[in-house]
């Protein structure tokens, strides 16, 4: 009786395997496309799409032959490569778009994916101008797709832990200081592909130098921790006057707010690479890298707490905040909202900070940053 019984229900249960993806996970998997090779941080990209049970990445679309021969030794056979991104959106039919491009192109490439419904993450940062930045978040809104900005920071415990306990359970007491050091040797000097060097070092299609390159992530951090401040001053110097670069390859952005400062130091010139972030409260002081999170609590003695603060204890991050892949695919398969750092409105704000810190740097006078609406 029992075998019949399995035997009547056997095909209904295929089928709702089949309707939830248990049972054919390819057939359930979101679909995902590249726009652009020539932007090193897609080669720590596509490890993380083939590590993401939940993705199968089905396009490709760059010009550059070189490119594409290595790409295609680092994906499936089944992934199909396009010249023309548009004619691969309209082809492959991808559910969502990550961008790895130079800076000046996000906008268009955006309103090609909006146009389609197709769902859109791209590089830090934003855009390469503020107009760009708006146009896009409305491009968008408009479309109901999501729009992420990656940061390698997002997926990091540290990050994760600071931010509950700077912001969320107000440990520090009110943030009255942020320090972000954010650069490294430069992009020369640590080797980066030649496509990738052709446009970071050119002030149209990056938009600047280490400023734009290294202080997105400053303005990033501080407009969410702190969020937006009233006045920007910066100043940016071209130390490596021997290689005759076009951009800025170290700067500096002080942040006013009422009631505290943030310090953005953006560098192509340090000795070695450098990703931190310090943040001060009347109640002590936390430290954030990539591995680790220190706290030093106030009027605590240095020997006893070393000179940044005891280590704190992290918890992993959840797998679907664990990469910028699992997030964006989490995100489009619930209909989650992007969050901060990595939504829309926020990066509007960095892009808007860092065409302040441009127009300061200009005029060597402080920017006042209107309300944003």
């Amino acid at each position: 009786m029992l075998k019949k019984l399995l035997a009547l229900l056997a095909p209904l249960l295929v089928v709702t395997l089949m309707l939830t993806g248990r049972a054919y996970p390819q057939a359930a998997r979101t679909r995902l496309a590249i726009v652009g090779l020539d932007h090193d941080h897609v080669w720590g990209i596509l490890p993380d799409i083939a590590k993401e049970p939940l993705a199968d990445l089905v396009a490709i679309a760059d010009p550059h032959p070189e490119l594409v021969e290595k790409a295609r030794k680092q994906v499936p056979a089944t992934v199909k490569f396009y010249s023309d991104y548009m004619q691969m959106l309209d082809e492959a039919k991808p559910e969502g778009v990550i961008v790895t491009t130079e800076n000046d192109r996000h906008l268009e490439i955006l309103r090609e994916c909006a146009k389609r419904h197709i769902h859109y993450s791209t590089e830090k940062p934003l855009a390469s101008t503020t107009a760009d930045a708006r146009e896009m978040e409305r491009l968008a809104r408009e479309a109901n797709i999501k729009l992420m900005v990656n940061y390698w920071n997002a997926w990091v415990a540290p990050t994760h832990e600071l931010y509950h306990r700077a912001v969320m359970s107000h440990e520090l007491g009110p943030i009255q200081k942020i320090i972000v050091e954010q650069g490294h040797q430069g992009p020369k000097e640590i080797g980066v592909s030649k496509y990738f060097g052709d446009w970071l070092y050119d002030p149209i299609k990056n938009g600047g130098g280490a400023l734009i390159d290294f202080g997105c992530y400053g303005a990033e951090w501080a407009l969410w921790l702190k969020g937006r401040p009233a006045r920007v001053f910066a100043f940016a110097q071209k130390l490596k006057t021997e290689q005759n670069n076009r951009v800025d390859d170290d700067a500096t952005i002080i942040l006013e707010y009422p009631d505290a400062v943030a310090v953005l130091q953006a560098s192509w010139d340090w000795p070695y690479s450098k990703g931190q972030v310090e943040v001060f409260g009347p109640q002590g002081s936390m430290l954030a890298t990539e591995t680790e999170l220190l706290y030093r609590p106030a009027k605590s003695r240095e020997a006893v707490e070393g000179l940044n603060g005891r280590p704190v204890s992290l918890s992993a991050p959840p797998h679907e905040t664990s990469s910028p892949i699992a997030y964006f695919v989490d995100c489009i398969r619930h209909d989650k909202p992007i969050e901060n750092p990595l939504a829309a409105p926020l990066n509007v704000g960095v892009v808007e900070v860092l065409d302040a810190a441009k127009e300061s740097i200009r005029t060597g006078r402080a920017v006042e940053l209107p309300i944003a609406n």
